[in-house]
């Protein structure tokens, strides 16, 4: 009886992001859980959907740039007209930007934000009016363990700090829509073998202060961050609201 709590048959999933990456990884395992899932990116990867589909899994794709002020608003309604509704969104989406904040541009720092932060704000909103018409539905952020800890030996000010605002989004949407059976949660991913992540991974100097600081002797993969996405997303976790929950290796214990 309890797996079946783990099931999201007949639901939608709509996963920003979602052609590669810790979005993929996502993507598959609530498409593997039975939901319908809707991917989005800003470049489109035919042979992704083609790749699902073939696994007999149910899924769409939306082309959006939700970096611009109106994408979000435009993902939500073509995801709406594809599948007459929104169970479960997922804003995965985001990007990365390092370097010493004196010489941190004003053109980084915007993109990083409306990226990061703008955009899954405008994404909430848009979906929470879908939401509050079904009377349910769950909302999934990717944070980032970025968010509680200044992160080394890279300088990444302007990333940390959109992260850290993802987190409190979510905890403060959770709290306004608890009581309309709207739950909000957050993934805290540590370090994760991605494409976003390879050039660190294969940085001298990063790689082995990640790796050290990292207590279980092993790398992520998206697929540990789909399994947890698949326990948030779904009812098993009916009484969970407002959490961020932290999947890093145990780097945070350090």
């Amino acid at each position: 009886m309890i797996m079946k709590k783990f099931r999201l048959d007949g639901q939608t999933a709509l996963v920003t992001g979602g052609t590669r990456g810790i979005g993929l990884g996502i993507a598959e395992a609530l498409a593997e859980a039975g939901a319908h899932v809707v991917l989005s990116s800003k470049t489109p990867k035919p042979d992704v959907i083609e790749r699902l589909g073939d696994s007999g899994h149910k899924v769409d794709y939306v082309q959006a740039d939700i970096g611009e002020v109106d994408g979000p608003d435009r993902l939500i309604a073509e995801t709406l007209e594809l599948a007459g509704k929104l169970d479960v969104l997922v804003n995965n989406a985001g990007v990365a930007r390092h370097g010493e904040t004196e010489n941190f541009s004003d053109e980084n720092y915007r993109q990083i934000m409306d990226i990061n932060l703008d955009s899954v704000f405008r994404a909430c909103r848009a979906g929470l009016k879908q939401m509050r018409k079904q009377q349910s539905g769950v909302i999934l952020n990717i944070g980032s363990i970025s968010g509680y800890i200044s992160n080394i030996p890279q300088h990444q000010v302007a990333y940390n700090a959109s992260k850290a605002a993802v987190h409190m989004l979510t905890k403060s949407l959770a709290s306004e829509y608890a009581n309309e059976n709207i739950r909000v949660n957050a993934i805290a991913p540590g370090y994760i073998q991605t494409d976003m992540t390879a050039g660190g991974f294969e940085n001298p100097e990063w790689a082995p202060v990640w790796k050290s600081m990292t207590p279980m002797p092993k790398v992520g993969t998206p697929e540990d961050i789909g399994a947890a996405a698949i326990y948030l997303c779904s009812p098993a976790s009916a009484y969970v609201t407002g959490e961020v929950l932290v999947i890093d290796g145990g780097y945070l214990t350090r």
